[in-house]
């Protein structure tokens, strides 16, 4: 759970450019809308042990755990001048003095809080993606609509814990089209564990296809192997995966190549020590 102090949140929060930039807000539309689903998912977690599904989902948790808290003077009236100046919708401000006062509330400490996932961290992540939202029939993204479901489907909801940018980036990353992700797998490399992830991409009214694989440099790079396969001419299998599970795969393959990297500046230092 994050530790961030009430002032580190703020600052997040005055960097966010709320309104200007709609064509960064549409080139991340995939990752800031299942940082949204992420959020709407961990709302309703707390919501469920705080007892507030009427609240539900854009509301202040520190209001519902401890109605009287309140963050330092100064920190409160920074962050309602700034509300106030630079934050347009009801729900949007709502959620920006909750994760404010949420950080405050932790920095205090002194209350017994249960073993869930950041609340706030999903959605701050999603403002500084591209901005805010707005509410009508769908939630608007402002590149892409998302449903709101219902306080259960969001409940168990399959959760989406990738939040590095570099994996939000890649998710991101020349994502025009209809995305069908898949998972390269064999005996020794099971569906959570796999060789590579591809991903599938039909662009257009024509649905013209564009396979691609998520390779060691950390990138999508085109491929055939797909093809092959529906040709019957590879005996590799694959089964097809979320959007989620690709996000893990991408982590982890981020993570395994930093580690390779600062391994082999070890062993380099060695040898010159």
């Amino acid at each position: 759970m994050s530790t961030e102090p009430p002032c580190a949140v703020l600052e997040r929060l005055r960097a966010v450019d709320w309104y200007g930039d709609w064509e960064a807000a549409d080139s991340r539309s995939r990752s800031r809308a299942l940082l949204m689903r992420e959020y709407m998912r961990r709302a309703a977690l707390w919501a469920r042990a705080y007892g507030a599904r009427e609240e539900w989902p854009f509301f202040d948790i520190t209001g519902v755990i401890d109605p009287a808290f309140r963050p330092a003077p100064e920190v409160e009236a920074e962050l309602e001048d700034y509300v106030a100046q630079h934050v347009g919708t009801p729900s949007t401000a709502r959620t920006c003095r909750g994760a404010v006062r949420w950080a405050a509330l932790r920095e205090r400490g002194g209350v017994a809080l249960p073993d869930l996932p950041d609340p706030y961290e999903p959605l701050l992540l999603m403002y500084e993606r591209g901005g805010g939202y707005s509410i009508e029939e769908f939630i608007d993204l402002y590149g892409v609509m998302i449903p709101y479901g219902n306080f259960e489907s969001n409940l168990n909801a399959e959760p989406f814990l990738t939040l590095a940018p570099g994996t939000l980036d890649a998710l991101d990353s020349g994502a025009v089209g209809r995305i069908t992700y898949y998972a390269k797998t064999g005996e020794e490399c099971p569906r959570n564990g796999p060789r590579c992830v591809l991903r599938r991409r039909l662009v257009g009214r024509e649905a013209e296809t564009h396979d691609e694989a998520f390779t060691h440099g950390l990138r999508w790079e085109p491929t055939e192997y797909l093809r092959q396969c529906e040709l019957g001419h590879d005996d590799v299998g694959h089964v097809q995966i979320s959007e989620r599970e690709a996000a893990a795969f991408i982590e982890s393959a981020a993570e395994e190549l930093t580690d390779s990297r600062r391994a082999g500046g070890r062993a380099a230092r060695e040898r010159n020590d």
